[in-house]
């Protein structure tokens, strides 16, 4: 008998089903402590590209690499069991043709044990969805605000402003699902915007900086817990952790410079010989 542990892990069906049901809770997760607290609490974790900027303090998540995706994503499967588990290809891994797609997204699989990839909308990036879907891999799309993109945007800005940021938009979002997609991440719209593609889409879609109205919702757990001075405006700050570290960083080394840590409980003593 087989000595690993069989878990009700949230498969890719359940998540396509939860259509016009159940909303779906998504959050981003990098390491293995955060990942074993929001695991219970999660439909998906996403192990998002944002970790360029949230954990290795890039100005963008344009150098984040496959292997820091495929490191990051290790660190949540080990300690998972019930969230559907979704990592990022990042920038440079699947632009230039399908069968890249599909080499990056199946390392990703392969090394990590995650259920599905995700990827942002882009000149043939459909092509890609539907190359990887038709050989067994899970895809999220993304579309609207694409972070890899911000270069070329000059900056992170909200899209579907104009009718023709709206047509695109929209036409990403059938591109996405006829491909195959089973959810599609929909980030910096209009909230009147993000409810026709709800509505358009057969697939759930996952609302960050949208609407309320969408499938689910998405947040990067570093924002949503306050560790940065500022946050996007989509963003519901949940606690002030940044405040606390900071307090509780101050307190040790005022104990650590008055000498009042270590105390006597603190520190290991060697047991008493016995007596012959």
């Amino acid at each position: 008998m087989s000595k690993h542990v069989r878990h009700n892990r949230i498969t890719v069906p359940q998540i396509r089903d939860r259509k016009g049901g159940e909303k779906i809770v998504c959050l981003t997760a990098y390491t293995a402590p955060i990942a074993s607290i929001l695991d219970p609490h999660c439909d998906i974790l996403l192990v998002g590209d944002t970790l360029g900027m949230v954990v290795h303090g890039m100005d963008s998540t344009v150098g984040v690499t496959l292997d820091m995706m495929v490191l990051h994503g290790q660190a949540v499967m080990r300690v998972s069991t019930h969230a559907l588990v979704v990592v990022d290809l990042p920038f440079g891994a699947y632009e230039r043709s399908p069968a890249q797609a599909f080499k990056s997204a199946s390392k990703i699989m392969r090394k990590t044990g995650c259920q599905a990839v995700k990827i942002e909308a882009s000149e043939g990036a459909s092509d890609s969805v539907a190359f990887m879907v038709g050989r067994g891999i899970p895809v999220i799309g993304h579309i609207g605000l694409r972070p890899q993109a911000v270069h070329l945007d000059g900056g992170f800005k909200a899209k579907g402003r104009n009718q023709a940021e709206r047509e695109k938009v929209i036409k990403e979002a059938r591109e996405m699902e006829a491909a195959g997609a089973f959810a599609i991440v929909v980030e910096g719209l209009a909230p009147d915007l993000a409810d026709e593609i709800t509505n358009i889409v057969a697939v759930p879609t996952i609302g960050i900086g949208a609407s309320p109205a969408c499938d689910g919702q998405v947040l990067v757990i570093d924002d949503m817990l306050g560790l940065f001075d500022w946050t996007p405006k989509f963003v519901r700050r949940y606690a002030d952790l940044r405040s606390t570290i900071d307090k509780v960083a101050a307190q040790f080394a005022s104990d650590v410079r008055s000498g009042r840590f270590p105390d006597s409980t603190e520190v290991y003593r060697l047991q008493s010989a016995q007596k012959a």
